[in-house]
């Protein structure tokens, strides 16, 4: 008898010794991707529903192209007309040499503009002694070396009876590459128009149905990947000086079978932050301050909105 009465009072003493587990309430929040067109139209077709898990590079939505598509193939033919204009200026007698020439003209002309500024800097510094003559002589020779080299350019090209058509040569280049630019921008569209999933993720909103009309830049669908699932909590001033990045804390919620280990990954600075009232109703006239934790994995049971209860005191 005597001995169970000490077994008893043993865990009494040790009952009493034991920490009591600090645990707050909380909630689930996600950060959410909003995926939107960058051109408006009728949406013609969501491949996606509510729930459902997508992976990178399946297809979300997709608006009706005709439009688009007709705008891209007519940039494409302007671009093949200007690069047909080019290559007949480019066509004669010896369009290898003409092709050499105007490599040549270019390289020269871009030693003349080096040659100049190196010119520009250098002979200010040698009126004050700070480089010498014959660094400055070196300089005023390269200058006009490089001046040389452009006008020598020029009476090749005119010798060869090219200078005509230089011009005309320089303007179909520019056109070729406007066009080139104006079909790459019409394809960029065309690629937003049915934009992909960017990482894996589950949709959790369609805002669009077939035969909407949707604006640019408003949002078709809602994703949220794994990752971007976070548990929200906020504490007092005492409690936020003993908690830091990275710490490791528990959650749990009502109906989960287990609790799930999360990591601080944001505190906030100021306590300008007051807790929902249907989580703490007690404390709704007190500033206290947010607190962010991200699960470790991915649990299925912690959904967004879920009430749950963190543990705190896990270490890190």
């Amino acid at each position: 008898m005597k001995t169970s009465f000490w077994i008893f009072l043993s865990l009494l003493v040790l009952a009493a010794c034991t920490p009591e587990k600090e645990t707050i309430p909380g909630y689930v929040e996600g950060d959410f991707l909003a995926i939107a067109p960058t051109s408006s139209g009728l949406l013609e077709k969501v491949r996606v529903v509510e729930g459902q898990t997508v992976k990178p590079g399946d297809t979300l939505f997709s608006l009706d192209l005709v439009d688009l598509q007709a705008q891209y193939d007519s940039a494409v033919a302007a671009k093949h007309r200007a690069q047909a204009e080019l290559n007949d200026l480019l066509k004669g007698e010896r369009p290898e040499e003409l092709e050499v020439l105007f490599k040549q003209s270019a390289q020269a002309r871009a030693n003349l503009e080096n040659a100049q500024k190196d010119y520009n800097r250098t002979i200010p510094l040698s009126k004050t002694g700070a480089v010498s003559l014959s660094r400055r002589d070196d300089v005023i020779a390269a200058l006009d070396m490089a001046k040389a080299r452009v006008e020598e350019v020029k009476a090749q090209i005119t010798a060869a009876n090219l200078g005509a058509r230089i011009d005309r040569i320089e303007a179909a280049r520019a056109s070729v590459e406007i066009e080139e630019q104006k079909s790459k921008q019409i394809e960029k569209r065309l690629q937003e128009a049915a934009p992909v999933a960017g990482v894996e993720a589950t949709v959790m909103d369609v805002f669009f149905r077939p035969g909407e009309y949707v604006g640019a830049g408003q949002s078709v669908v809602k994703l949220l990947p794994p990752a971007n699932i976070k548990i929200k909590f906020f504490v007092s001033q005492e409690k936020v000086a003993t908690l830091k990045m990275g710490q490791n804390v528990s959650v749990s919620c009502d109906g989960c079978d287990q609790s799930y280990p999360a990591r601080i990954t944001h505190i906030a600075e100021e306590s300008e932050y007051t807790p929902p009232v249907i989580f703490s109703v007690e404390s709704r006239d007190k500033l206290v301050f947010m607190v962010e934790a991200r699960p470790i994995e991915f649990h299925e049971a912690l959904r967004v909105g879920l009430p749950v209860t963190i543990e705190l005191g896990l270490g890190s």
